[in-house]
């Protein structure tokens, strides 16, 4: 018989290479495990059922690495890809490892840095193109402060937003089809970073000159350690038409930025999440942004993502079961289906936004 909660490609479960492959360690620790070459790992996701794969330019590729050896790095995840059937669901830019992003990348007081910041995202958008990405996250790790009086939080909106008007002209130029994606966090590792919630992201977003080409990759933990309701946070992001991506892991409320295995920890709140999901018509990657424990190594890495995966289907199994119960109607009666659902804003929906500023900060 098989196995109900075994994954497919279908269910669009997507990992990055720094999630499974993540080496163990932490602020007070060093490695547990070895590094993942990543066309074992994109290999080893084909197997277990996954469908697709996201990367950061320095994951893929060293940073530094001179020109034959990328374009050999290339070759080779490509054959991965080919050979899997993993496609690539989405990239990123590293923007905040090396020591040149340490007051930022976007926002950084250092106007060169804020150059090179654009061009090493250009360099990786021409890969994600190549390799079928259709959403390239932004994720302002260092884009923030530990002192207030290091930065000027106006100016600093002002260069994020012109950094993302010139890269959306870049996409444009090129014709590439790729949408952006900011993945809004309130801490860590600055003492605050801007865009700390989804909310924030959404108000930046309306003042972009290619609104329609950016929207959201809110992530359960990040909106957990500031105590909102995730729930409701990727709830307003659907209404309003911008969910383009979404990261999936656990948290403890008020923690540091744990990347739990998805299911481990809010259970209820995970429910409620996978049941807005399966019932709002979004279309698109279910990605974990979740890490194996310190503790894990060689086949328990990948128990860990099948762990994800196997949750997130349980967890659909008992929305079904939940909306057939003819106690739970009250609730189900409520929820758009059939033609009302369509109406709805669809997240994966190429809508321009009709609000235009009535003043911008000079």
């Amino acid at each position: 018989m098989p196995d109900p909660l075994a994954p497919t490609p279908s269910d669009k479960f997507a990992f990055g290479l720094w999630t499974i492959g993540h080496v163990g360690g932490d602020p007070f620790g060093g490695p547990t495990r070895p590094k993942l070459d990543p066309v074992d790992f994109v290999g080893r996701l084909g197997e277990i059922g996954g469908w697709g794969v996201s990367f950061h330019d320095d994951d893929l590729i060293p940073f530094g690495t001179p020109a034959a050896e990328r374009d050999a790095i290339i070759a080779r995840f490509r054959r991965a890809l080919a050979d899997s059937g993993v496609v690539v669901s989405m990239a990123t830019t590293n923007l905040f490892s090396h020591a040149v992003f340490k007051d930022g990348a976007f926002t950084s007081n250092a106007p060169k840095v804020r150059r090179f910041a654009i061009q090493k995202v250009m360099r990786n958008l021409d890969l994600a193109a190549e390799l079928g990405a259709p959403t390239y996250v932004f994720w302002g790790g260092r884009e923030g402060v530990d002192s207030h009086a290091a930065k000027d939080p106006v100016a600093a909106l002002d260069r994020f937003r012109e950094a993302l008007n010139f890269l959306c002209e870049y996409v444009r130029d090129q014709g590439y089809d790729i949408r952006f994606a900011l993945e809004p966090k309130p801490n860590e590792p600055r003492a605050d970073i801007f865009l700390p919630t989804i909310g924030h992201a959404l108000s930046f977003i309306r003042t972009l000159d290619h609104p329609d080409m950016v929207g959201l990759n809110p992530e359960f933990a990040h909106e957990t350690m500031a105590g909102l309701s995730f729930h409701h946070g990727v709830a307003q992001a659907i209404w309003e038409g911008k969910l383009f991506h979404i990261d999936l892991n656990d948290q403890n409320v008020g923690r540091y930025d744990q990347d739990l295995r998805f299911g481990s920890q809010a259970l209820k709140d995970q429910f409620f999440l996978v049941r807005l999901l399966e019932g709002s018509g979004y279309d698109g990657p279910r990605h974990f942004d979740a890490r194996p424990y310190r503790v894990e190594s060689g086949e328990g890495i990948w128990d860990f993502a099948r762990g994800c995966m196997r949750t997130y289907k349980a967890l659909a199994e008992r929305v079904r079961a939940f909306d057939a119960d003819p106690a739970a109607s009250p609730i189900s009666a409520r929820r758009p289906s059939g033609a009302t659902a369509r109406r709805r804003p669809q997240p994966f929906a190429r809508r321009r936004s009709t609000w235009t500023p009535s003043a911008r900060v000079p």
